[in-house]
């Protein structure tokens, strides 16, 4: 009883049999259905190694969406080399559009001192007096001179040369000198004036000024509004709501302002967006001047950029793209003065870059559909040819007939 209910279920489950089997001695085997075949699975090959290929690859996808961040800091990453520029002659000054002009910028910003070769020469110093210094005004020049007078009635008033002002009645430094000519707009020789004779590290420094090369890299914060920062030879200073770079006793055109980009970048650094996006379009870029008192200007615009990794860890960074302009500066006229000058601004528009995860189940499916489909395409194909090939082999045998 017990083998006779077995054959039973096995009759029974043959109903179900979705995939009849022809007999072998009705199976034909032609040569264009083996090239058929061999073509099929090399396209399935190919497909799945695709698939695999999409499946392992790290591409995060992208959103567009109009920023509504409110960050009050930016972060300008920066590593930049001048080669024909000593560092005491360099200076590091930013202004944003808000009106604010970053005096003094003491943020994580240091010097090298390099040789013309490139090679450094010493160890990297922090520049606390990177920037400009505000000329005090007239008031708190008089205010400050009338407490030195009072607590010190026996101290001299040295000569300007002529530059005396009510801003400045009395010169006793070489910089009261200097800044005396300044706003008189004559022209500073050191060598003529009493009070810069002895100062011998000075004109040291005026001696190493095309001796040495310089390099500033660092981190700097400034507001998150649209503003320039500017790296150029010469003291920096702001008078009457000007920014002037004084760099006497040369003349801008002694300035080589060649340099090379080894970093730029805005706020957090992140490997997998400079990786898969490219890089940072300036890194390792190279600008020669091919004559003094070259003005670089860099036009940036920077994208604010949200990324998000598979852990949901999310990361704000920014990206840009720049445009490159280099002008001839002169001494006088509205030129300009060298140095290499970076303007940059805010897109409105935000991009978000987010790393999904890839579902296993996802992979095998493409497998399944890819296997499936390709069969049947292509076993449609060989149909098609074999009715094909079985037509004109008839028609060739009828052929001697109708001829006799």
């Amino acid at each position: 009883m017990s083998s006779k209910k077995g054959f039973f279920c096995m009759n029974t489950l043959k109903q179900f049999d979705a995939f009849a089997k022809p007999l072998e001695e009705v199976q034909i085997k032609t040569v264009w259905g083996g090239i058929v075949s061999l073509v099929c699975f090399l396209t399935i090959v190919f497909l799945m190694v695709s698939n695999l290929v999409e499946y392992l690859d790290n591409t995060p996808t992208e959103e567009l969406f109009v920023d509504t961040s409110r960050n009050k800091k930016l972060q300008i990453n920066f590593d930049i080399v001048v080669p024909k520029i000593s560092c005491d002659f360099l200076v590091l000054d930013a202004v944003d559009n808000s009106g604010e002009t970053h005096l003094q910028v003491d943020h994580n910003i240091y010097k090298r001192r390099l040789n013309l070769e490139g090679q450094p020469i010493s160890d990297p110093e922090k520049s606390d007096d990177v920037g400009s210094k505000k000329i005090l005004n007239p008031a708190s020049m008089l205010k400050s001179n009338e407490t030195d007078n009072s607590n010190n009635t026996e101290s001299l008033c040295g000569s300007c040369y002529g530059a005396e002002s009510s801003t400045i009645p009395c010169c006793n430094t070489c910089d009261d000198v200097k800044r005396a000519y300044k706003m008189k707009n004559w022209d500073f020789r050191p060598s003529s004036i009493e009070q810069c004779k002895n100062q011998s590290s000075q004109n040291e420094m005026y001696d190493k000024a095309f001796k040495e090369g310089c390099q500033l890299y660092g981190t700097l914060l400034v507001n998150r509004v649209s503003g320039s920062f500017h790296i150029a030879p010469g003291m920096s200073f702001s008078f009457n709501h000007m920014h002037v770079h004084d760099v006497h006793p040369f003349s801008s055109s002694s300035f080589n302002t060649t340099h090379i980009i080894r970093h730029l970048s805005f706020g957090q650094k992140l490997e997998s967006i400079t990786t898969s996006h490219g890089g940072n379009p300036l890194d390792s870029s190279e600008s020669i001047a091919e004559e003094g008192a070259t003005m670089f200007q860099y036009y940036i615009k920077i994208v604010p950029t949200l990324y998000q990794r598979r852990d949901l860890s999310l990361f704000s960074t920014n990206q840009f793209s720049v445009t490159k302009h280099k002008v001839q500066a002169f001494d006088k006229g509205p030129s300009g003065a060298p140095g290499i000058f970076f303007s940059y601004e805010f897109s409105p528009i935000m991009i978000k870059l987010t790393e999904k995860p890839r579902l296993l189940g996802h992979l095998f499916t493409q497998f399944l559909c890819n296997i499936s489909g390709v069969f049947i395409c292509f076993w449609i194909i060989d149909i098609f040819m074999y009715k094909v090939s079985k037509v004109y082999n008839i028609r060739k045998k009828q052929l001697p007939n109708s001829n006799n």
